[in-house]
């Protein structure tokens, strides 16, 4: 695995503030960014955000935690989290940790804001 360079603190769109788009390697060197970022969405308690990974290529266990934990943390305020966008090599990790048992996860951003 190559090694990457610290990422910047991935943004809500614009457009629709309660989806994070992220992209590329999530692992330990990014996690820690994206877990800011979630906390900074979730202090605004949206009725339902929405992560999309349809540009992640690799998760490890270090994003899989700040997905875990901003999930527990809208429940927590009774709001609904969702996945987006899992390409294949992403979708098997999930599954590998049973994990697609555990989060609720939409083909695109659009089927996800659909069903709240």
């Amino acid at each position: 695995m190559k090694k990457t360079e610290p990422a910047a603190c991935p943004m809500p769109r614009k457009d629709r503030p309660n989806v994070l788009p992220l992209e590329g390697e999530i692992d330990l060197h990014v996690s820690p960014n994206v877990t800011a970022s979630l906390n900074m969405m979730i202090e605004k308690k949206p009725k339902q955000l929405i992560v999309d990974l349809g540009r992640v290529t690799y998760i490890d266990s270090s994003g899989l935690a700040a997905l875990i934990e901003g999930m527990q943390n809208v429940q927590e305020y009774d709001g609904k989290f969702a996945l987006t966008g899992l390409q294949e090599p992403v979708r098997t990790i999930f599954e590998i940790a049973r994990l697609d048992q555990v989060f609720q996860i939409f083909p695109d951003v659009d089927a996800a804001l659909a069903a709240a």
